[in-house]
Formats: C-alpha cells, sequence, structure tokens
C-alpha cells in the first residue's frame, strides 16, 4: 500500500514539475509574473521581459519610468525568432493571456497547500557548504564572488571577507542578467539586420555584374564591328586593285597574241615565197616580205610589264603596334579620366560661347561702321605698315577700290661717250616732262597725292 501511495506522489511531482517547466518565461528564466502577454507566434512573456526587450531592440525610443513611450516598433521573439510588430499601443497593445495567468495561481495554489510533501529530488537542490557538512548556503562573498555558508564567515575562511545577504546578490545579478539576455537579443535582431543588408548588397552586386557584363560585351562589339568594317574596306580595295592587275595583263596577252599570230602567218607566207620556183616571181613577192618581217621583228611598239608588278605586298595589315597598345590600355575608367572629360565638355562650350559673343561683336561694330558712314563712302582699310619713303603725316589707309600705283622713274641721263650716239631730241623733253612731274608732285601736299 505505501509503495503504491509513493508511486502516485512521484507521479504527481513529475507533472508538476513538467507543468513548470512551461510556466518558465525564456527572458527572466522565472515563472510568469502577471500580467502574461501572448504574441502573434502564441509564445507568452511577462510584459516586463516584453518592454526589456522591446528597448533593446530599439535603443534610440525614448522612455519614461522604465516603460516605453513612443508608439509602434517591433522586436523577434526569443523563442521562434519570429517578428512582433507593434500598433501605436507599444508592448501594452499585446493581449494577455488570462489561460496562463489562472495555470499560474492554480499551481502556486496546489504548490502551498499540504497535499505534496517536498520530494527528496527538491530537497537535493539546496545547495549546502562544501567546508560544513549540513550547513545551507546563506551569504555571499562580494570579495570572492562566491556565495558561502555563516560559519564560513565566522569561523572559516572568509571571515576577513564582505559578505551581503544572498537575496539582495541575487536580485541585483537576476537584474543584470535579465538586461544582459535583453541586450544579446536585441544585438541578433541588429545582427539579423545586418546579414539581410548583405544578402541585399550580394544581390546588388550580382545585379551590377550582369549589368558592367552587358556593357562590357556591348562595348568590345562595337570594337569588332569597327574592325569588321575596316576589314570588308581592305578587302575591296585589294580586290579592285587585283582586277585592275588583272584586266591589264590580259589586255597585253591579246596583244602579243595578235602579234604572234600575225608573225607565224609571215613565217608561213615566207615559206611559201622560198618554195616557189620562177625567180621573177619570187624576186617580185620578197621584198614587200622582208618589209613585212622588219616590222614584225621591231616589237617596241608592245608593252612591257614592270618588274614587280604582280607583287601586292603593299596592302600586308600589320598590327604589332595597335595589338601593344590594346593589351596595354586600361579599359577601367578612374576619376582623373572623368574629370578630363568633364573639363573637356566644359572647355568646348566655353569657346562655343565665345566664339557666339565675337560673332555678335563683329556684327555690331560693322552696323556701327555703317550707321556712322551713312552707307555712301567707299571701305577703308587699314595699311599694316606706311610705305618706305612717305612723308610725316602722310595717311596710312588706302581706298581699296582704287589701289596706289607705283610710279615708273626714267632712267637717269648719262653723258655721251666718243663711241657713243647722243640722245635723239625726243628724248630730252621726255625726261625733263618727267623730272617737272616729279617735281611738281613731290611739291604737292600728300592728301592730294593719295586722291
Amino acid at each position: 500500500m505505501s509503495v503504491s501511495v509513493e508511486y502516485l506522489y512521484t507521479k504527481k511531482q513529475s507533472s508538476m514539475d513538467s507543468l513548470e517547466k512551461q510556466l518558465i518565461c525564456p527572458i527572466c528564466l522565472e515563472m510568469f509574473t502577471k500580467p502574461v502577454v501572448i504574441l502573434p507566434c502564441q509564445h507568452n512573456l511577462c510584459r516586463k521581459c516584453a518592454s526589456d526587450i522591446f528597448q533593446a531592440s530599439n535603443p534610440y525610443l525614448p522612455t519614461r519610468g522604465g516603460t516605453t513611450v513612443a508608439s509602434g516598433g517591433r522586436f523577434r521573439c526569443p523563442s521562434c525568432r519570429h517578428e512582433v510588430v507593434l500598433d501605436r499601443h507599444g508592448v501594452y497593445g499585446l493581449q494577455r493571456n488570462l489561460l496562463v495567468e489562472n495555470i499560474i495561481d492554480m499551481y502556486k495554489q496546489e504548490s502551498s497547500s499540504g497535499g505534496t510533501k517536498p520530494s527528496p529530488e527538491r530537497k537535493s537542490e539546496q545547495p549546502l557548504c562544501e567546508e560544513h557538512e549540513d550547513e545551507r548556503i546563506n551569504i555571499y562573498c562580494v570579495t570572492c564572488a562566491k556565495p558561502t555558508c555563516s560559519l564560513c564567515k565566522v569561523f572559516g575562511s572568509h571571515k576577513d571577507c564582505q559578505v551581503a545577504p544572498l537575496n539582495s546578490v541575487y536580485q541585483t545579478q537576476k537584474s543584470e542578467l535579465s538586461d544582459s539576455i535583453a541586450m544579446l537579443v536585441g544585438n541578433n535582431d541588429r545582427m539579423q539586420g545586418i546579414i539581410s543588408q548583405l544578402e541585399e548588397m550580394c544581390k546588388t552586386i550580382e545585379e551590377n555584374g550582369r549589368r558592367q557584363k552587358s556593357q562590357a560585351c556591348e562595348k568590345f562589339d562595337n570594337l569588332y564591328s569597327i574592325l569588321e568594317e575596316r576589314k570588308a574596306e581592305m578587302t575591296l580595295k585589294i580586290n579592285a586593285e587585283q582586277e585592275e592587275k588583272l584586266d591589264y595583263i590580259h589586255s597585253l596577252q591579246r596583244k602579243y597574241g595578235d602579234h604572234l599570230e600575225m608573225m607565224s602567218k609571215i613565217v608561213e607566207t615566207g615559206i611559201q615565197t622560198m618554195d616557189e620556183p620562177e625567180m621573177a616571181l619570187f624576186l617580185q613577192n620578197s621584198k614587200p616580205l622582208l618589209q613585212k618581217i622588219t616590222e614584225a621583228s621591231d616589237i617596241s611598239h608592245l608593252e612591257k610589264v614592270e618588274r614587280g608588278y604582280e607583287n601586292m605586298d603593299h596592302f600586308t595589315a600589320s598590327f604589332q603596334r595597335e595589338g601593344s597598345a590594346i593589351r596595354n590600355v586600361d579599359f577601367l575608367k578612374d576619376e582623373e579620366d572623368e574629370d578630363e572629360d568633364d573639363e573637356e565638355e566644359e572647355g568646348a562650350e566655353e569657346g562655343g560661347a565665345e566664339s557666339e559673343t565675337a560673332g555678335a561683336g563683329q556684327a555690331g561694330a560693322s552696323q556701327a561702321g555703317a550707321a556712322v558712314g551713312g552707307g555712301a563712302q567707299p571701305k577703308q582699310k587699314t595699311a599694316p605698315h606706311a610705305p618706305v619713303g612717305a612723308p610725316q603725316g602722310a595717311p596710312t589707309t588706302t581706298p581699296t577700290a582704287t589701289p596706289l600705283a607705283t610710279p615708273t622713274t626714267a632712267p637717269a641721263a648719262t653723258p655721251s661717250s666718243p663711241g657713243q650716239l647722243p640722245e635723239t631730241p625726243a628724248q630730252a623733253p621726255s625726261d625733263s616732262a618727267s623730272g617737272a612731274a616729279g617735281h611738281s608732285s613731290s611739291s604737292q601736299n600728300p592728301d592730294d597725292k593719295d586722291t
């Protein structure tokens, strides 16, 4: 009978232990404290623990009195890592699990009733002092950071150490552990966010790589197309010169063939003439035949092919320099190249603006000149230098319509020598007239000379 009672008691105690494990909060590792909130993933938390983990996941939200005052936010369930999104009420917007609260009340009532006696296993859970047998550990040595018993403080190894009540140290370290767990959970959330960012970065890198490869292939295809165009142009030039040379050689073949046929006929006629028995008839035909042979033997009128005419090595394509340049070229465009391109574009724009401004200035100047001159006077242009020997103050502008003619000076008269004829009377007046004209022209006003 006693065996069956002990068996039933052991079975009941095992059930109570299993129930107690289900009522443990995953944050504070203690039995749930009212109020108990239920998450969308159906896991339960103490409201205080839920608030702590929410603050750790959102450290920049303002708090007041240990509770979050900001509305909204999110955190992850510590049991299944499911993301919990809060509404404007924050943690207080989570529903209470009244069923779990009632089970906790029933468990506490059942544990406090006399119907259950402590099991040997639960009694053995109370730690005892290693130095003093059967003495429970009831104080905490702050100096050694170790729980101990009262006898160790009075007589033992901790008599010179600073001690504190076990309950106060328990509450302090439990609070620190809870905060550390909440902080670790928050760090896990941030780590998960970093992992998500890295995954997105990997996708972005793959997409950028595909785009750059596509652009590189397009640029190389453009380069290939340029080479193909040059190849086609060079092939056309080679074919054209080949046809030209072949046509020329074929024409020479026809000319030499015609000349050979003519010479063969002359030879045949000569052989027939040699066989002529009549001397008179032979002499009659031999003279013109000899003339034809002489003419046929002269081939100087036939064109001769120049040496090396068949050579076409000038079309040889050499890409050693271009190949070396392509191997040494850097296809990656750096920031300096971009800056140079921007400067070139800006310079081109400034040059275009200056040319437009200069053109507008010239047009304005021409219109102003036309307005001043009234449009009736001929256009004047400034000579770069005054002519040599011109008098001081002579104008340097000449009308474009009537350029000045260079005056011709008659040669000076020389005294006649004994062997020379004297000058004719007709020349003397011309010389004197030219001298008088020169004197009168030199005495005139320079302005009259220009006109």
